[in-house]
């Protein structure tokens, strides 16, 4: 899932709410009793079936706490009581919260801990990228790819000269969420 950034239009805030409706739908596909408007090639309708095992990865471009989300976009997906939210997070993203803010604070609230972008200030640091299971799967191990600085593999998100224009540019922005499950039920 890729929704649209919520930036990078005017005052009418289009974007924001086309990022906002475009997370809502998955929101509702994951939930049988609002899904009925969903509809797929075949004219069948609705979404998943209560108890399905799912997924939903991506970049979500919205932040929990921080950025330019659209009444709290996001929050759809990390309260949908058939989602479970496991808080993936990276000490590199900690460190380099702190690197930034030396410099020029963001200003951001959020946990940086858990952030998954990098995109310098302002926004600053937030956290984007997800990797959603249903609350019926048992969710073993998560984390975001950002090593520190002392890491060997550091080196991936160091700026290089980009040969095309000559420009500083990095590998990217987006940091890599994943996430080990379980199929199953989990049972608590």
């Amino acid at each position: 899932s890729h929704p649209t950034p919520p930036t990078f239009d005017g005052l009418d805030d289009h974007n924001g709410i086309r990022n906002h409706d475009e997370i809502a739908f998955w929101a509702k596909y994951v939930d049988p009793a609002k899904s009925s408007f969903a509809y797929d090639d075949k004219g069948r309708r609705g979404g998943l079936g209560a108890g399905a095992n799912f997924v939903i990865a991506g970049d979500q471009n919205a932040d929990p706490v921080d950025g330019d989300s659209y009444e709290n976009a996001i929050q759809q997906l990390l309260t949908s009581r058939y989602i479970r939210d496991p808080k993936p997070s990276s000490k590199g993203a900690v460190e380099d919260s702190r690197i930034e803010n030396a410099e020029k604070p963001d200003n951001n609230k959020g946990n940086p801990k858990y952030d998954t972008g990098d995109f310098g200030t302002p926004p600053g640091n937030l956290r984007i990228d997800y990797v959603l299971p249903s609350k019926n799967l048992k969710v073993r191990s998560t984390g975001v790819f950002w090593p520190k600085l002392s890491d060997p593999d550091s080196w991936l998100y160091e700026p290089y000269t980009d040969p095309a224009t000559g420009k500083q540019a990095v590998l990217s922005d987006h940091h890599p969420v994943w996430l080990t499950v379980n199929p199953g039920r989990c049972g608590h």
